[in-house]
């Protein structure tokens, strides 16, 4: 029986990966580790493995803060992007920057998104101890605030299960190993498909 007239470009466009651009720093870049074990290529395969297939876009830049993530916004994330997640705020930690600056940059960065209506997966990150209590509960409340206001999913923290682990972080003790890589991949999965599968059900 003949194909009706758009069936096949159809078949197609269901067909085709989902977009994901990861917009992060080194964590996500994959700082000291071989391409195939960053976490978007580690995260490409696991989803991969659950019937998602993803064009992944690795806008990772080691030593970016959430101001050079905000500036780089526009070019980072492509027209044709089907979804993001955003993974900033490591480097302003470390630096104790004052947590209203990478709240203002972050706050603008879902802001645009949710404009060009874009499924956002915002993974958190915690204050080291050295700034203090105070300084933490500052920095740490960021990211639940603002998953709350822009109505978006929250990871609450990227480096769950890693973080101060001696084998699963490089040398620096800051940068996952492989190793660290896999189960940061296998905790946050569920939040990632979760973000992916009704895009799938759009697309056909």
């Amino acid at each position: 029986m003949a194909a009706l007239p758009g069936q096949s470009a159809r078949a197609e466009t269901a067909a085709k990966p989902l977009k994901l651009v990861v917009l992060g720093d080194s964590l996500t870049a994959g700082y000291g580790l071989p391409a195939a074990d960053a976490f978007p290529a580690k995260l490409q395969k696991a989803l991969k493995a659950k019937g998602i297939d993803t064009e992944m876009v690795n806008a990772g830049v080691s030593g970016d803060t959430a101001s050079g993530g905000l500036q780089r916004l526009d070019w980072s994330v492509p027209p044709d992007a089907d979804a993001v997640i955003v993974d900033l705020g490591a480097n302003d930690a470390l630096r104790g920057t004052d947590p209203k600056v990478p709240r203002k940059a972050l706050d603008e960065i879902l802001k645009r998104l949710k404009a060009r209506n874009l499924p956002v997966l915002l993974a958190g990150m915690l204050a080291p101890p050295n700034y203090g209590k105070d300084y933490a509960a500052q920095f740490d409340a960021i990211y639940s605030d603002l998953a709350k206001q822009y109505d978006v999913p929250l990871y609450p923290f990227f480096l769950d299960g890693v973080a101060a682990v001696s084998n699963l972080n490089q040398a620096d003790g800051i940068h996952p190993t492989a190793a660290g890589v896999d189960i940061i991949v296998e905790r946050i999965l569920p939040k990632v498909e979760a973000l992916l599968r009704p895009l799938l059900v759009q697309s056909r």
